[in-house]
């Protein structure tokens, strides 16, 4: 690692140049990798959920779909609004209940429920299908499109119209997150470094690394907003301490060389040695989550899994380059360290270790109770803005027709009209239905098959497929609708076997049922990965336990505390802090229990190398965590999206508390469990001492 680190020294100002000019490549890559604002569009494609959406579209030329509301409007005015609508790009069919009367019939014939479907007193509504899905570029463009051209009498309702504004509010945040991180981080760092040039450096060199990520999603194709929005925050806050390593083991290595290249050159290797090793625990944290069947956790775990790995690269290439070529800059804006040393809090630590590990027994109780018992939410609308368009029109949806829902289903187009009449019957009765539109219902008995035009029939018929509109007062992700889905799909499936329930509500269940089993393989798999790390780092069976049993602690805090602060949860909530807060945070358990091991190794008594070793972390880790929250806590603040608010308040408030919890609980854990972490792990005691043990017990054995 030294003639890498000799390289590097050596050819620092290329080094630097060839990390700036890959900032053109990445930006290019940035701009052209598409952003998935469809949460849904994650879920495994063989779900008949999603089979039905292709069906849908290859069958019916229709994809997404959105209600239009119109106030105050005349028949006339509305018709010449459907029309204005059908000539928008990417609009497949708009079906209101003039464009009925196309029908060489009078109006009067057609069924009164068919009128209430579409009117309640001066209002009106439309169904606008889109020729591409939900979250489809098209889509979205349509629904701006549609909204210019349409007067403020109209509003426009439906997962498109809300994944629309999703991400116009989230292209406007998103600058806004850096500069906050950026900012906050910054100052974290003004405190904890010895310069007040060096944090500049820091962040540039983290800034390349995140250039350098978010360019390469080229190669991913398209990414998740979630994705997106999270990528930089957490590549920052994760990261940020590389950095730091570097920078101490540079001045660290300046007492021995003299040379400031020459130190350059150890640090380097030093911090390799290191830093991957830390690296290894939150990659293993981000690669847990590609193993769920909802393909967003690919999405986020290989973003951010690639994101640390451009973050060591970086650490060591790049921020080396700019320290030596800044060194004289940077010295001369060195001040004294503005955060305390912490020493008294070490030494109240330890004298009172004992509370500390009983508070941690009973804290537990609650812990578990409220981690076990936290709302979740899956609707991403219900906690964004209340004056979007997109939410003011569900709103207008919900209190005037009482239809917070709909389902569409798809039949065998060689289903008969008496059946179907029959099946539409039972739906209607189904509990929370307000209504259900199919070809039949829809014309009415009274009007002849053979005198509907193709252009009506073409709405809801294909060669192999008929399709129904099924209306629900219940809301999406709700106990109510559940239900009623499932009574639904009993009563279809009776009359036709290969029906499929499909739309907003059904993808979501599915949801809900994926992500419950998919969070616990997670759950496992991230544990299971952390602990090898540690066995294998330490050599030891005790000490993953203890470890891994400290931070899973925290992460319970963490998500126990909603529990009881009443507040509703986004539903990737326990898979986010439990891969990532168990990956990045363990890395400051794994700091105290490397200085622990050296002082144990060194003779000293377990009190005097368990005191010491929180001394010397305790900065460390305080510097460690208030640059994870600060990284975070300005988007948790800011961001008018739920989801992404929820998510950031989590991870600053866990970067706290795992902080917390390993300063005051490990100290007490090594305390109690010392003999054990002794006799089950390699390198804590002198070598005749562990000879002796080792002796021992073979005796016992024996």
């Amino acid at each position: 690692m030294l003639k890498f680190g000799e390289f590097i020294v050596k050819h620092r100002i290329l080094i630097l140049l060839l990390g700036v000019l890959l900032i053109i490549p990445s930006a290019l890559g940035y701009i052209n990798t598409r952003v998935n604002y469809d949460i849904l569009s994650y879920l495994p494609k063989d779900l008949s959920t999603m089979v039905g959406q292709d069906i849908l579209k290859d069958d019916f030329g229709k994809g997404g779909f959105s209600f239009v509301i119109t106030e105050g409007m005349t028949p006339k005015e509305i018709k010449e609004t459907a029309d204005k609508i059908s000539g928008v790009d990417h609009v497949a069919e708009v079906v209101c209940y003039d464009s009925l009367t196309d029908l060489n019939v009078p109006r009067e014939i057609l069924p009164e429920k068919v009128y209430d479907a579409f009117n309640k007193g001066d209002s009106s509504i439309m169904a606008v299908f889109f020729d591409d899905t939900t979250s489809a570029d098209g889509t979205l463009a349509a629904i701006d499109e549609m909204r210019k051209i349409t007067s403020k009498q109209c509003f426009i309702s439906g997962m498109s119209a809300v994944t629309a504004d999703m991400k116009h509010l989230s292209d406007s945040e998103s600058v806004i997150y850096a500069i906050i991180a950026v900012i906050l981080t910054s100052a974290v760092l003004v405190l904890a470094m010895d310069s007040f040039l060096i944090p500049v450096f820091f962040m540039l060199s983290i800034g390349l690394a995140i250039v350098w990520n978010l360019g390469s999603n080229f190669f991913l194709g398209q990414i998740s907003f979630i994705t997106q929005a999270l990528a930089l925050v957490l590549q920052l806050g994760v990261t940020m301490d590389y950095s730091i390593f570097l920078w101490h083991s540079y001045k660290e290595q300046q007492k021995s060389f003299p040379d400031r290249r020459e130190a350059m050159a150890h640090a380097i290797a030093a911090t390799i040695v290191s830093v991957v090793g830390s690296s290894f625990t939150t990659i293993a944290g981000f690669l847990a989550m590609c193993f769920m069947s909802f393909t967003l956790g690919l999405d986020l775990g290989i973003v951010m899994a690639k994101g640390v790995v451009c973050g060591v690269v970086a650490c060591v290439t790049v921020l080396p380059a700019m320290i030596l070529i800044f060194d004289k800059a940077i010295e001369r804006t060195s001040h004294r360290d503005l955060l305390p040393a912490f020493k008294r809090t070490s030494a109240f630590i330890m004298k009172r270790s004992w509370i500390f590990l009983v508070g941690a027994v009973v804290l537990l109780i609650p812990a578990v109770y409220g981690y076990n018992n936290y709302d979740v939410y899956y609707n991403l609308d219900s906690t964004l803005p209340a004056e979007l368009d997109s939410v003011i029109a569900n709103t207008k949806l919900s209190e005037e027709y009482d239809m917070n829902s709909t389902h569409l289903l798809l039949v065998s187009s060689d289903l008969d009209s008496k059946s179907a009449r029959k099946m539409v019957d039972e739906i209607k009765d189904t509990d929370g239905v307000q209504f259900a539109l199919s070809f039949d219902s829809l014309i009415g008995s009274a009007i002849p098959d053979e005198v509907v035009p193709d252009s009506i029939r073409s709405i809801l018929k294909s060669d192999d497929w008929q399709l129904m509109m099924i209306g629900s007062e219940y809301k999406v992700a709700t106990d109510e609708v559940g239900a009623q889905i499932q009574e639904l799909i009993g009563i279809t499936e009776r009359y036709d076997p290969d029906s499929m329930l499909i739309g907003e509500a059904p993808a979501t269940q599915d949801l809900i049922q994926i992500t419950d089993h998919d969070f616990k393989v997670v759950s496992i798999l991230s544990i299971a990965a952390v602990f090898l790390i540690i066995a294998f780092t330490f050599r030891s069976v005790s000490l993953p336990v203890i470890l891994v049993a400290v931070i899973e602690l925290a992460i319970m805090i963490n998500l126990g505390l909603a529990y009881f602060m009443g507040t509703s949860l986004p539903f990737i909530a326990s898979v986010v802090i439990g891969t990532i807060q168990l990956g990045a945070t363990v890395d400051y358990a794994i700091l105290m229990t490397t200085r622990y091991r050296t002082e144990r190794s060194s003779g000293k008594p377990k009190k005097e190398a368990v005191g010491i070793a929180l001394s010397t972390s305790v900065k460390s880790v305080v510097t460690s965590a208030l640059g994870f929250f600060a990284a975070t806590v300005g988007v948790a603040v800011y961001s008018k999206i739920g989801m992404i608010s929820s998510l950031c308040v989590l991870l600053s408030r866990g970067a706290l508390i795992s902080m917390v919890v390993v300063i005051g609980v490990l100290p007490s854990m090594f305390m109690v469990f010392d003999g054990i972490i002794c006799r089950t792990s390699k390198g804590f005691l002198p070598d005749d001492e562990q000879k002796k043990t080792s002796h021992k017990h073979k005796i016992k054995l024996a």
